[in-house]
């Protein structure tokens, strides 16, 4: 399918009531409903007092999520993003990250934080507005960056690439520099800042590379990549300590089997960085 249509566009138009074949995408605490076979479950396959959330539309089909205390009642697999991410072709990974994001920002505002009046929907927004003191309550994105460092190789040979082990999370991995963005920062001086607080370095020719909504490191994170070079060909990392065990230079010939999955903007920086190295 080609046109306005295709793909995923975000929406919270309840404005049509769901119907039977549209999408359903219940959320049960931080995973999400498929069928016992993997296949998106269809509003028709859920009880019909469901409360839905619209989401959007995948392919032209409206798709809606609701929040399960209990998926005991209904046949199917409880899987986390990332498993399902795995499995799943863009935008399905996306849609589904959406879900998460929107049940999980419902679930944690539904009280004004002002006076503490019930917050109600907005139509036509994934925002809320207190009825009592007119708080307005959108939800929120989380902007990170990461960045593919390069340098020179010795002695003429293949770039470098800059890889890295977190203290936290998948630890086995080589992973990208990378960290959230302050308020008031912009995503290239952020880049700036993580990349000297996290190994010590200093970058140029920063350029930016693309984005990713990122459910794994929470809901409404989205990640902006970047590559740039080491402005100091000669310098090695040094690593913070605290987000950070391990700070490495690979040649981009030679890069280590444990890297990021092949659906993350991560792991699309580290296979550009290779092509471009190897023109």
């Amino acid at each position: 399918m080609t046109g306005p249509t295709a793909g995923f566009l975000p929406g919270a138009d309840r404005a049509r009531p769901p119907a039977a074949g549209d999408l359903a995408l219940p959320v049960t605490g931080s995973k999400l409903l498929t069928s016992v076979d993997g296949r998106p479950l269809r509003v028709a396959d859920l009880p019909a007092d469901t409360d839905w959330v619209p989401l959007g539309t995948l392919d032209g089909v409206p798709a809606w999520a609701t929040d399960l205390t209990t998926a005991d009642a209904i046949p199917g697999r409880a899987r986390g993003w990332a498993s399902l991410a795995a499995d799943v072709p863009e935008p399905h990974a996306t849609l589904a990250g959406r879900a998460l994001a929107v049940v999980t920002w419902r679930r944690t505002h539904r009280w004004c934080g002002a006076c503490r009046a019930e917050l109600a929907d907005l139509p036509g927004e994934t925002a809320r507005r207190c009825p009592d003191c007119g708080l307005y309550v959108p939800m929120q994105l989380s902007a990170a960056i990461l960045v593919a460092i390069t340098r020179p190789g010795p002695g003429g040979r293949a770039d470098e690439l800059l890889l890295v082990r977190h203290a936290t999370g998948p630890t086995g991995l080589w992973a990208l520099v990378a960290g959230f963005v302050e308020a008031g920062e912009t995503l290239e001086a952020a880049v700036h800042r993580e990349v000297g607080e996290e190994v010590g370095l200093s970058v140029e020719r920063l350029a930016y590379f693309g984005s990713q909504p990122w459910a794994i490191s929470g809901p409404g994170v989205l990640l902006a990549g970047f590559t740039a070079r080491a402005a100091d060909p000669q310098a090695e990392p040094v690593v913070d300590g605290r987000e950070l065990t391990q700070a490495q230079w690979f040649g981009v010939d030679a890069l280590p089997a444990q890297l990021p999955p092949a659906y993350s903007i991560s792991r699309w920086l580290v296979d550009a960085t290779v092509t471009a190295a190897r023109r």
